[in-house]
């Protein structure tokens, strides 16, 4: 099992009145609240964290968001082709530009096959279905954001994978008459594609198309039903099985000396999901398109009270969409983060059970991603979690080698 550390950057130093009286952190909030000196103290450290990984063997996520302190990576062709220049050792993942939102997919490409340049053959490109707030705040319609999902990637693999002169593309959404990207990517066909998605419907297409399937924060039951929809999507096409290594997993994880460290120090993590997930209702649920048209009905349904259960699933769907998981880990303590998934916190040897427990529980998978720094958490508390989790942790995950799922 591989590991990838990441950090969106969040800025939390905005004062917790006018956080809690705002409609929405990812959106709603001027920029005058943003010290530039205080945000160029953060990329410092956080690039600083990035190079750690490559130190030590751990591979790196950068992840895009747009108009919000949840994230201050909003350029993320940026940040991950500076870390593709400046690491030297390990995979750097793009997980990613939100394509969706780009009005040129082809200029997508080019930034993927210049950061595969840098890499030399160690970039991995990741999709992500944009949210709510950013569709608004990049003046995009939702409505047919998953067909635009999907012919983006198709675009873009075609850009990076088409070697013998110009073609043209006549989409439904997408139109250029003449693509012909310089340079080509490093690694032949194209690097790795990966794709973050929860829904049955875009699960299935995500088997189907032979990437490899992420699930961030879904909990046992979510994530168990999303990779079942992918294998029976690859069994139907009659594909061939896949192994684990089409699988990764998304969770926030801190390491500690102790066991009382570690979930006290982890616990800062949280402030991912209590605070940066704050979005106004217009956003996160009413906004149409962004929801599969099989879960938007139960959106405007009576939702569920709080003690009513934390379940990362929709019983009559199957897998609930990003806005409703997002509801009901708003207000999550450490343990209830810790018993559904979402969180993996201790000492070395309780992390490292922790994540087994999950991995039989899910049926496997090859890549565990780690939220390794939010919120309030320090640069020096971050690096000693990294440094622990690679030492202590990682050597053990890297023993778990391919299974063939069906």
């Amino acid at each position: 099992m591989d590991a990838w550390w990441q950090c969106e950057i969040p800025y939390p130093f905005v004062d917790k009145a006018i956080t809690d009286a705002a409609d929405s952190v990812r959106a709603s909030l001027p920029n005058q609240l943003c010290d530039p000196r205080i945000a160029a103290t953060l990329f410092d450290e956080v690039l600083d964290e990035f190079l750690l990984c490559d130190d030590l063997g751990m591979n790196v996520i950068a992840i895009e968001h747009h108009a919000g302190i949840n994230s201050l990576i909003g350029a993320n062709p940026m940040v991950t082709s500076l870390l593709a220049r400046q690491t030297r050792n390990v995979r750097v993942l793009s997980l990613g530009t939100l394509v969706s939102l780009r009005p040129d997919p082809v200029r997508v490409a080019e930034e993927y096959a210049t950061a595969d340049i840098l890499a030399k053959g160690r970039f991995d490109i990741g999709f992500v279905k944009s949210g709510g707030t950013e569709m608004a705040s990049s003046n995009i319609n939702p409505v047919n954001n998953e067909e635009r999902y999907w012919e983006a990637i198709d675009l873009i693999k075609k850009a990076l994978t088409t070697h013998d002169g110009p073609f043209s593309w006549e989409g439904k959404h997408f139109s250029h008459r003449h693509v012909n990207i310089w340079p080509r990517p490093y690694q032949d066909p194209h690097p790795p594609m990966w794709a973050a998605t929860g829904d049955p419907s875009s699960s299935a297409e995500v088997g189907r198309r032979g990437m490899r399937h992420v699930l961030v924060l879904r909990g046992p039951e979510g994530t168990k039903r999303a990779y079942d929809a992918h294998r029976q999507a690859r069994a139907a096409a009659g594909l061939p099985k896949v192994t684990t290594d089409n699988f990764a997993y998304a969770a926030l994880v801190y390491v500690g000396d102790t066991e009382d460290e570690g979930i006290e120090v982890g616990s800062k993590l949280l402030w991912f999901l209590n605070t940066s997930l704050k979005s106004a209702p217009q956003f996160n649920k009413f906004l149409p398109g962004a929801a599969p048209p099989v879960a938007a009905p139960g959106l405007y349904r009576t939702q569920p009270k709080p003690d009513a259960g934390l379940a990362l699933v929709d019983a009559e769907k199957g897998v609930a969409p990003a806005s409703r998981n997002a509801e009901k880990l708003i207000s999550i303590t450490a343990p209830e983060a810790m018993a559904q998934g979402i969180l993996f916190a201790g000492n070395p040897d309780s992390v490292y059970r922790q994540i087994m427990q999950f991995y039989d529980k899910v049926g496997g998978f090859g890549h565990l991603a780690l939220v390794g720094r939010s919120g309030y958490m320090t640069h020096a508390e971050s690096t000693k979690s990294i440094r622990l989790f690679t030492k202590e942790v990682l050597p053990r995950l890297k023993e778990i080698g391919p299974v063939e799922v069906g």
